[in-house]
């Protein structure tokens, strides 16, 4: 009940505050002839100011020992804003009482600095002991990276892999509730042995069970569970970020090593040589019907969410869903017989790095609404590809890491609306490249490949030729 009532506090706070100022800008106004019908309201509204102070501190209390902050910066906010409590009742007697012998503008000067303070520890122990600096002296940095943005690494081989790899990832998604003033969970990420040690769950990090640490288990976690990390509303990581994270933790989760030193599985390296260069992803918005659909049977979802699908809507207020499977070692003929009873409803699919059925592959025909298909480092072959050609409204084909050939995707020109096509890692060659480019003139291919630059940074190798 404590905790319950200690999280109406953020709700609260903010009534005080204005009625106070209000009070005080009242009480400057009344202090001119013009205006000085205005006095009576004063008194009243001081008094509703104080008692609004009250019940936030009472409240901002019940918060205090229910969840976890810095008890230092808490007990200066507690202090402050009883502070304000205080003054703002000896303000409300002077005005209803003028022989009080107390300056009113020595109080209301008092009163403002007061709530100016408590504010100021209010925002550290919910942004961050720097929230009102961060922005200054980004005004005033050369730097054209966004403080809150991950910096590209200039040699990525030579980087320190927790220092210029891991961390980053953990300062712009971990560290807003997890941090010196603010320990969610009790647990403390910006300290390296307090993030070994864990949280009120135990540790986080398990190098024996990879897949089994906490920290991935949150992440990984349907946006609307209410254990996934981090919370919705925040910026969540991106694939590769939890692949570098997963393959960080499999190699013991090592804080001193450089990346050349650590074992890189061929899945990893790409996402490491993508750190030299800051990548700017166009995301391409999806044209979804312009009509609005009946909601979907939740009985189908809650079958599909226990087969391993996550079933999300695209976007709020919107019936339309994209759903998702990935890492499945068989996806069987009914599995998309029943995605298709949500045709109407599904606008993206994902299924990738799994292994389908005969068959299977050719019930996707089924999902006449789909918009965007990834169907990444699956068993599809040329075989079942023309099945595609019935999803006349497909923008957006992930074909990477397939065994399909330039021929059967020439076959896939009658998708008048396919924007993008992902097809890196493919047995493609370069001569039939230019031929798939030159066929699906309006589209955009990605063939993946990526030539990195060597910058002046890098050190090369150079080996005497020996004398003949």
């Amino acid at each position: 009940m404590l905790e319950f009532l200690g999280h109406f506090h953020p709700v609260i706070v903010h009534l005080p505050i204005g009625v106070l100022l209000v009070a005080i800008f009242l009480q400057w106004l009344s202090g001119k002839e013009k205006y000085r019908g205005v006095k009576p309201a004063i008194a009243p509204i001081l008094l509703s100011g104080s008692i609004a102070s009250i019940v936030a501190c009472v409240t901002g209390y019940f918060l205090s020992i229910s969840d976890d902050y810095d008890q230092s910066s808490v007990n200066w906010h507690m202090w402050m804003a009883i502070g304000v409590v205080l003054v703002s009742l000896v303000l409300y007697t002077k005005e209803v009482n003028p022989k009080v012998e107390v300056s009113k503008k020595f109080l209301s000067i008092g009163l403002v600095v007061l709530i100016t303070v408590t504010g100021h520890f209010g925002g550290t122990l919910t942004h961050g002991s720097d929230y009102l600096s961060k922005p200054f002296f980004k005004m005033f940095s050369g730097d054209s990276v966004v403080n809150t943005a991950i910096k590209p690494v200039a040699n990525v081989q030579e980087a320190l892999v927790y220092d210029d790899v891991i961390k980053p990832i953990l300062e712009t998604k971990c560290y807003s509730c997890h941090n010196e003033n603010k320990q969610k969970g009790k647990l403390r990420m910006d300290d390296i042995a307090l993030l070994l040690k864990g949280g009120k769950h135990g540790k986080i990090i398990d190098v024996n069970n990879v897949d089994s640490s906490e920290m991935l288990q949150r992440l990984l976690l349907p946006t609307d569970n209410e254990k996934h990390m981090p919370p919705k509303e925040k910026p969540q990581p991106t694939e590769s970020q939890v692949a570098l994270l997963h393959w960080w933790i499999s190699n013991n989760a090592d804080f001193k090593k450089k990346v050349k030193d650590i074992q890189q599985p061929d899945k990893i390296k790409p996402v490491l040589l993508a750190l030299q260069k800051p990548v700017i992803i166009k995301k391409q918005a999806l044209n979804l019907p312009a009509t609005a659909v009946e909601k979907g049977d939740e009985k189908i979802i809650q079958q599909l969410t226990k087969k391993g699908f996550v079933v999300l809507p695209v976007a709020q207020n919107t019936n339309y869903l994209m759903v998702t499977l990935t890492d499945a070692k068989k996806v069987i003929k009914k599995d998309i017989d029943l995605l298709g009873k949500l045709s109407n409803q599904i606008v993206s699919l994902k299924i990738s790095n799994s292994t389908f059925e005969n068959e299977a592959i050719g019930s996707l025909s089924k999902l006449s609404n789909l918009r965007k298909l990834n169907l990444a480092n699956t068993n599809l072959t040329d075989k079942e590809l023309p099945a595609l050609n019935s999803l006349q409204h497909l923008q957006n084909l992930n074909l990477t890491g397939t065994k399909v050939s330039a021929q059967a995707i020439l076959q896939l020109q009658k998708l008048k609306e396919l924007k993008t096509m992902y097809l890196y890692q493919t047995s493609i060659s370069k001569s039939d490249s230019l031929k798939l480019k030159t066929a699906f003139a309006k589209t955009e291919i990605d063939f993946g490949n990526y030539f990195v630059p060597l910058l002046p940074s890098d050190t090369t190798l150079v080996k005497q030729v020996p004398a003949k």
